[in-house]
């Protein structure tokens, strides 16, 4: 029997990651494992309401529970949120690669862990061709790249501790 799933699939990570930077408007950078979790809720939006916030986080946790969740799919079952996160790992830094290959991201800036858009020109001509997102997908996107960009990645209340995705315990 063959069963897909686009978290197993290069070229939708590819995809996922072109809509994120997509709205992604900062001349900055962002950090490679902010960007992987992002990507991740992106795959799993119903998976944002695990998110650990304050308790001043009351609007953000309103907007997840109107704009975003969405029906459970009984295929979308985690057992383990860190596990799968762990085996989409190849297929974020291939898509990754791939981009920086294409001159889209930095790949001098992808070397250090950071990803930075070289040509918003490139990147709107392979965003162009496109189908337009759904609407709790770009809501998911606007959530992920505004409140949790804003939000720091290491320490006690950073992404990586309240999302518990990645091993926070020890950071800096």
């Amino acid at each position: 029997m063959i069963l897909y799933h686009q978290a197993f699939d290069l070229y939708h990570s590819v995809y996922r990651l072109l809509q994120i930077l997509t709205y992604f408007d900062r001349n900055e950078y962002v950090e490679v494992e902010r960007l992987r979790i992002w990507d991740f809720y992106l795959l799993f939006p119903n998976k944002m309401s695990n998110i650990k916030l304050k308790r001043d986080e009351k609007d953000v946790r309103l907007m997840i529970k109107i704009f975003i969740l969405k029906d459970s799919n009984p295929y979308e079952l985690l057992s383990d949120n860190r596990k799968m996160f762990e085996k989409i790992k190849p297929y974020q830094l291939g898509a990754l690669k791939c981009l920086a290959s294409y001159g889209i991201i930095d790949k001098d800036y992808l070397h250090s862990n950071r990803v930075t858009i070289v040509s918003k020109k490139i990147l709107s001509t392979y965003t162009s061709k496109f189908e337009p997102l759904e609407p709790k997908e770009v809501n998911a996107i606007r959530l992920l790249t505004s409140h949790f960009y804003l939000m720091p990645l290491f320490g006690e209340f950073g992404l990586k501790a309240r999302t518990q995705l990645l091993e926070s315990k020890y950071d800096a």
